[in-house]
């Protein structure tokens, strides 16, 4: 039988210190067999993977079965089951893979990621599709999640603590462009489209010609959506600055990314990801994502949304010092909820001699009685455990592969988002024993 593997002079150089008279039981990777073993044994019953299964399995997942077209009475080939789709991003984004491709590549040769298939194959761009294009699906899983945690008592929203962390989009800074060079690119982009639609091409196949077809179409959408977000933003700017400053630029490949700053100082396109988290169980009950660099308005929409969710008013909730601007506390304050916070410039207060507690010019009735709670010591050691509940989540997304988007979007964007806070709820509800 021919020799496998490497053909190097060194490798195939037999050892000429190998005693005559030992025997050993060498490796042969050519036999051909048959091997009467299912996947299901290859998988230990402890094996984190069926605890994957078995969430996906409480799950309702009927919103994506209507989308299904194939049924019994027509023609067509059987689609591939919603939750097979669900469970492979899940475990995959436990082991901090955020690509289709080599999702697709795993489903071939790990063990974990076949038994999810069940001789089922799917492929990349049946993967990319299904991560994106069901947004609201998955709020609904974290909703849902969320209030069925509430009903056992695990989760309370006594306390709720948001923090922001701005990700790296998937744009670079040299596709941003002022409003004239992106109408330039808006007539190339139409042009372009109209010549693929009037010749065929005789060197590709239909798939191609279609590929090429969408491709072109895809970036004109963009070049649109560009000229009308730089548009926006520029009228925005005169507003605040009577027609002074730089002129506004958008980017070509994603207009909804900004450039923001980053935490090393530096600006780059990037979104930001705001996290409300549960005090108590450390559960993420809220995701949001914006486009806009500070977190000087988000406080009062998270707030909000989490009533409308799950109909109750959190009592105490903690943020950073980027949050409390005077109009968003007197909100909080007046819903019933009492805001955790440090006062806006209060180093730089008691540097002059003032005291930053006492009441400011733009201080309304609420935000001073926030002020007056602050100065407190049991608002303080409250608010010393807010690193632990608001931080937590970003810090497990980021060790499972979330520093960068792959997708474009705000929809996509908010999508993978969701991906990753439905996983660190499952991993919490494992470490804390209310789901097995």
């Amino acid at each position: 039988m021919a020799r496998s593997g490497y053909t190097s002079d060194f490798m195939s150089t037999p050892n000429v210190n190998l005693p005559s008279d030992i025997r050993v039981n060498r490796p042969e990777r050519c036999q051909r067999e048959w091997r009467p073993f299912s996947l299901e044994e290859y998988i230990s019953s402890d094996h984190r993977v069926r605890i994957v299964w078995c969430y996906v399995e409480s799950l309702d997942v009927s919103p994506l079965y209507k989308k299904i077209k194939a049924v019994k009475s027509g023609a067509g080939r059987n689609a591939v089951d919603p939750r097979i789709l669900i469970a492979l991003w899940l475990y995959a984004t436990i082991d901090a893979v955020s690509s289709a491709r080599e999702i697709a590549r795993l489903t071939e040769s790990e063990l974990a990621y076949m038994w999810i298939c069940g001789n089922v194959s799917v492929n990349y761009h049946m993967l990319s599709d299904f991560r994106t294009e069901n947004c609201d699906f998955l709020e609904k899983v974290l909703t849902t999640t969320v209030a069925a945690l509430m009903h056992s008592g695990a989760v309370t929203l006594e306390t709720v603590a948001q923090d922001g962390v701005r990700v790296r989009a998937n744009a670079g800074s040299s596709s941003f462009r002022r409003q004239a060079t992106l109408e330039k690119c808006l007539e190339q982009a139409e042009a372009h489209v109209k010549k693929l639609a009037e010749q065929e091409s005789s060197d590709a196949s239909k798939a191609q010609q279609s590929a090429r077809e969408r491709a072109a179409k895809e970036q004109l959408e963009r070049a649109k959506d560009s000229l009308r977000q730089v548009t926006q933003l520029t009228e925005e700017r005169e507003k605040r600055k009577k027609g002074t400053g730089a002129e506004s630029r958008c980017s070509t490949t994603d207009p909804d990314a900004r450039k923001m700053k980053m935490g090393d100082g530096g600006y780059r396109p990037a979104y930001n990801v705001q996290l409300a988290t549960d005090g108590g169980a450390r559960i993420v009950v809220g995701v949001s994502v914006t486009n806009v660099g500070n977190d000087f308005e988000q406080m009062a929409p998270m707030h909000e949304k989490i009533i409308n969710d799950y109909g109750r008013t959190p009592e105490n909730y903690l943020v950073d010092c980027g949050y409390p601007a005077v109009s968003q506390v007197t909100e909080l304050e007046k819903g019933g909820t009492r805001v955790y916070a440090p006062v806006h410039g209060e180093e730089s207060m008691r540097k002059r001699g003032k005291d930053p507690f006492a009441r400011q010019k733009r201080d309304t009735d609420e935000s001073y009685q926030f002020r007056q709670r602050m100065a407190t010591d049991e608002a303080k050691e409250l608010y010393k455990k807010r690193p632990s509940i608001a931080e937590f989540p970003h810090a497990e997304f980021r060790n499972r592969g979330l520093t960068q988007f792959r997708v474009r979007g705000h929809r996509k964007v908010l999508a993978v988002a969701l991906w990753h806070a439905i996983t660190f709820n499952l991993m919490r509800m494992i470490n804390l024993g209310v789901f097995m």
